[in-house]
């Protein structure tokens, strides 16, 4: 969900992709996602999952995750990746976003909302 806000929000000079920690890796976006983005006009239905490793890590010139454990995975699997690697929550004292992984709508409309208020957070330093 997060990859999909961003690209929405950003100019085609940055280049926006996620990685996940424990990722069913080519399967497509959870379907409640899919269709609470669709609402706000983001279209994610191309998106693939994939894992993050030390290769996409060292990509990225910022990685953002959810949670603090997965802060924690990130740092395991790139330790170069320190410096670089926050919570999505970071400027609203490190909050943390639940992941709606294998819940209801409910908690993907959640996630939304959470999202849409930390990320906004972001845009300004990224901009």
């Amino acid at each position: 969900m997060a990859e999909g806000m961003l690209r929405a929000q950003l100019d085609d000079s940055f280049e926006v992709a996620s990685a996940g920690i424990g990722a069913l890796i080519g399967h497509p976006a959870d379907e409640h996602a899919r269709e609470i983005l669709a609402g706000q006009g983001i279209d994610i239905a191309a998106h693939r999952a994939r894992q993050a490793t030390t290769q996409v890590l060292r990509w990225a010139d910022l990685v953002l995750c959810m949670e603090k454990h997965h802060v924690e995975e990130v740092h395991r699997i790139d330790p170069t990746s320190r410096g670089k690697t926050f919570l999505v929550g970071h400027w609203q004292d490190r909050y943390e976003v639940p992941d709606p992984y294998r819940q209801g709508r409910e908690a993907f409309v959640q996630t939304l909302g959470e999202l849409t208020d930390t990320l906004a957070t972001w845009l300004p330093k990224l901009r």
